[in-house]
């Protein structure tokens, strides 16, 4: 230890010298607008690779070892970029400081859907959208799939009830198609899907999507959404955009965000909690770091129950319920004997993003997330009437079971950057996992009668994915400028199902006695989800292999076009050519016209492959269990059921974009969007497969199958306003979103179900498609800002949507409505809707904001069900087959947000 502390001083007098006599050049400033510091604008010196961040006062301080004459430039999104020329001595120390003006949203700089160098949105060729961290800030969710749904009209999810897995994945839709025609990219590297094939009755049915709520807010620089088929451009599954998550890179401040969150029906209290903060590595790296804890309670809407409990006579089961006090039982509230709303959660998740310089011209880059989520749902209850299902000596007044999930999802991706002979080269290597695991409690198996636990392991689904891409590209200086890029990537896919504990699956063999004197046997498996069988059991592996060659050409000042191409290779589904044209004219400086046309290819996912599973589903008040199985089953081949095919794809757009004024824009764009083959799950199949289907203790079969093609219409439009209004300065946006999508008449069906289309892919599963997210959505949001004051107010329109039962196609199906007493068809449509949002941030101190948000502050619900059959026995008061919004209502939340200066150097 001595020896240390000697060298320790040598070292210290060695350098004394170049310590006192250096001389340093000295540029410091502030960086503000009209109104106020601007943190994290970007400082650089021209042509040198010397630069630094605001903090949060809005400071810099830039370091030269010469003198000379330089170029400072400042760079922040939503302000115009400024450069100021300063002649500075060597040694001496000068201020610099800079003004911003604010920049109307359009005139954002993105590089999302080219390879050439980043241009604003109104000279873009394809439609994008930009989100800033402060627009992530001020919104009042705290999930990203909740602060795409606010701010993005052709953007659509929403917290889906009682549906196993879904209750805790979203579903989401960009342009009104399908979850897994959505490709998502972190720092443009392309994110995972999750583990979960959703086969409830939600939206998305049949669908493997990404889940957007795994990855935190607070990590999140920006997001660039492009609207338009990139399938040639960044692989499959881009056949309606891209969403690119852009994760934060400073290293000035230490931000704390903490929230509260409550409805005023008094449930479903929401804390949130977040720190991110970064610090320099060396001369130019940097590593930033984020943490986010979130908690949701549950939320419940459900309504009085009025079935039987006990038996089917209703005064003999009015008495039973009053003599066992039964609903004092349940754990609820009122009647109640379900919990229908968003489920209770627990979820942290941490982030880095980090950034090396290896050599002159030449970093190496590193990001990764990972999150872990705990969610509690409740199903249907199970009641003593139900002998099948319950074993009375363990639960006389029945129960309502609980269904657990453990969602893990990691990414990582590293890789390097460099510039050689003026080509840019990028490689990189991305790693994704998610697993989802399942277990149950408060149930029982009712086969095995008293011996029966009353917790379950029902297994769980694993999703890997591997991706090596290699990048090159080039300008080149013909006409108005070439940019020439190509590439590679090579993707390696494994998904795994995992089976349960053997009793959560396991046959007893335990029976009991029906009302008729018949000896009839209990149902196997855990009730709400039976555990996954051995026989289910899977490990499949697949390889993707993909080129593309990108070339964007100006051929003059007014006239821009891309043209990109890319073949893929699946080991199980061959390979196909795709290719996109898009082209942009500026007529005049204040009017761009663009148009667009590409031709996408989706092979079926691994989940969409081999999911096969037994799941419990509640229909028309009956409880049935469903078997999906795989198109490689023996089961398919009885039922005839053809082998997956990949979907193929055309997207054709065209806009304009227009500066109408100095501070109001414009930009419309048409689009339509052909899928052939589109894989979806079939209708429930039963009549004449009876005999198949016994030996497999389930009511009814579905099969993932390539049943129909769809044809999407819609259109979007978003203009922007921003104008000094007194001593603060408003901004102003109105965007709006118009799709349809439409079934083709000609539904693909097996020879074995010739003629039964409406079983096939009935009225409902159609519906599905076509009406079960808002055809229309319009966001008008406003917000002002002035002196410590910040005030935002938005409207959000929402669609109708439609509902459709399976069997109402036909008049003669229909049944009495106790509401009205009247036999009524049970289809519903649900009416537009408005909600109303507002927010007030102060801030205390430089660097407090205090913040409360108003969330739907009028309290609007969708429709009621208008069906007495629709609510099953009263449980639902509103929808879970489709949702507009959610069935929240009006919540308040209060946000504490911290910026502190911090300055950390490794």
């Amino acid at each position: 230890m001595c020896n240390l502390i000697k060298a320790f001083y040598i070292g210290c007098i060695l350098l004394l010298p170049s310590i006192v006599f250096a001389q340093t050049t000295v540029i410091s400033g502030n960086v503000s607008d009209k109104y106020d510091a601007i943190p994290g604008a970007e400082v650089t010196i021209v042509g040198k690779q010397i630069s630094a961040l605001t903090d949060i006062n809005g400071n810099y301080e830039l370091e030269l070892d010469e003198g000379g004459v330089f170029i400072v430039k400042i760079d922040f999104i939503t302000y115009d970029s400024r450069t100021k020329k300063i002649e500075i001595k060597k040694g001496e120390k000068q201020v610099l400081d800079f003004n911003l003006v604010t920049q109307i949203a359009q005139d954002a700089h993105f590089s999302l859907g080219s390879r050439a160098a980043p241009r604003t949105l109104l000279e873009s060729v394809s439609p994008v959208d930009i989100i800033t961290d402060k627009d992530i800030l001020n919104s009042n969710q705290m999930e990203l799939g909740g602060v795409l749904d606010n701010i993005i009209t052709s953007f659509h999810s929403s917290q889906q009830t009682i549906s196993d897995g879904t209750d805790h994945i979203d579903p989401a839709s960009l342009r009104g198609v399908g979850p897994d025609q959505i490709l998502i990219l972190i720092n443009g590297k392309r994110r995972h899907n999750s583990s979960l094939l959703n086969v409830n009755g939600t939206f998305g049915k049949g669908t493997v999507g990404t889940d957007l709520n795994s990855i935190p807010i607070t990590t999140i620089k920006r997001i660039e959404i492009l609207r338009g088929g990139a399938t040639s451009q960044y692989g499959s599954d881009a056949i309606a955009g891209v969403i690119n998550i852009i994760l934060k890179d400073q290293i000035t401040d230490i931000v704390i965000d903490t929230r509260i969150q409550r409805n005023t029906e008094g449930d479903g209290e929401s804390r949130y909690g977040s720190v991110n903060f970064g610090f320099k590595v060396g001369e130019e790296g940097f590593v930033n770091v984020s943490t986010e804890v979130r908690t949701r309670d549950n939320t419940n809407r459900a309504g009085s129950f009025t079935g039987n409990v006990y038996t089917e006579d209703q005064a003999e089961d009015e008495q039973l319920r009053a003599q066992n006090n039964f609903f004092s039982t349940t754990g609820l509230e009122g009647q109640q004997v379900m919990e229908i709303g968003p489920a209770q959660t627990q979820n942290i998740s941490v982030a880095l993003n980090s950034e090396f310089k290896l050599a002159e011209n030449t970093k190496a880059y590193f990001f990764g997330l990972r999150s872990y989520r705990e969610g509690k749902y409740k199903g249907f209850y199970r009641f003593p009437i139900q002998e099948e299902r319950v074993v009375e000596s363990l639960h006389p007044n029945g129960f309502l079971p609980e269904i657990l999930s453990d969602i893990q999802d990691d990414a990582l991706s590293f890789g390097f950057n460099t510039r050689k002979n003026l080509w840019d080269i990028n490689f990189s290597h991305t790693i994704g996992v998610n697993r989802l695991y399942f277990s149950v409690s408060n149930s029982n198996n009712a086969s095995l009668g008293v011996a029966s636990p009353a917790f379950f392991d029902v297994g769980g689904y694993f999703y890997e994915q591997h991706v090596s891409n290699v990048d090159f590209s080039k300008l080149f200086p013909f006409l108005g400028g070439i940019n020439f890029a190509f590439g590679g990537e090579f993707r390696v896919e494994n998904y795994q199902i995992t089976a349960g504990d053997e009793t959560s699956y396991a046959d007893g063999g335990e029976t009991f006695f029906n009302e008729l004197g018949e000896e009839v046997s209990k149902i196997p498996g855990a009730q709400v989800f039976p555990g996954i069988q051995p026989i289910n059991e899977l490990n499949k592996f697949r390889t993707n292999t993909s080129l593309y060659f990108d070339v964007e050409t100006k051929l003059s000042e007014e006239f821009l076009v891309n043209t990109a191409a890319r073949y893929e290779s699946y080991s199980d589904f061959g390979g196909q050519a795709i290719y996109k044209i898009a082209g942009r004219y500026k007529f005049q400086d204040f009017l761009n016209l663009r148009m667009g046309l590409s031709s996408g290819f989706r092979a079926p996912s691994l989940h969409q492959v081999y999911f096969s599973n037994v799941s419990t589903q509640i229909v028309s008040g009956e409880t049935l269990q469903i078997g999906t199985f795989n198109n490689e089953s023996a089961i398919a081949e009885a039922f005839n059921i053809e082998k997956l095919k990949p979907e193929l794809s055309n997207h054709f757009s065209i806009g304009f974009t227009s500066r109408i004024k100095i501070n109001i824009t414009l930009a419309v764009d048409f689009y339509s969007i052909s899928i052939k083959d589109r894989i979806v799950l079939s209708g429930r199949i039963d009549e004449g497969f009876e005999n198949v289907l016994s030996p497999l203790n389930v009511s009814a079969a579905q099969f993932l199958t390539n049943a129909i093609d769809t044809r999407t219409i819609g259109l979007d439009a978003v203009a922007t306003y921003v104008k000094d209004i007194g001593k603060g300065n408003f901004k102003s946006s109105l965007s709006a979103n118009f799709a349809s999508t439409n079934v083709s008449n000609d539904i693909a069906v097996p020879g074995s179900l010739d003629g039964n289309e409406g079983v096939f892919f009935n009225r409902e599963e159609v519906a599905r498609v076509e009406k079960s997210q808002p055809k229309s959505k319009i966001i008008f949001s406003n917000h002002y800002k002035i002196q410590k004051f910040k005030f935002q107010l938005s409207n959000i329109y929402f669609g109708s949507v439609t509902y459709l039962h399976p069997d109402d196609g036909d008049a003669s199906n229909w049944i009495l409505n106790e509401f009205t007493g009247v036999v009524e068809s049970r289809d519903q449509k649900f009416s537009p809707k408005i909600l109303t949002n507002i927010s007030l941030t102060y801030s205390l101190l430089n660097n407090l904001d205090f913040s409360l948000y108003g969330n739907n502050i009028f309290n609007v619900y969708p429709d009621k069900l208008r069906h007495s059959v629709n609510t099953e026995n009263g449980n639902f008061v509103y929808s879970r087959r489709v949702q507009q919004f959610g069935i929240l209502g009006a919540n308040y939340s209060l946000k504490l947000l911290l910026k502190k200066r911090l300055i950390l150097q490794t």
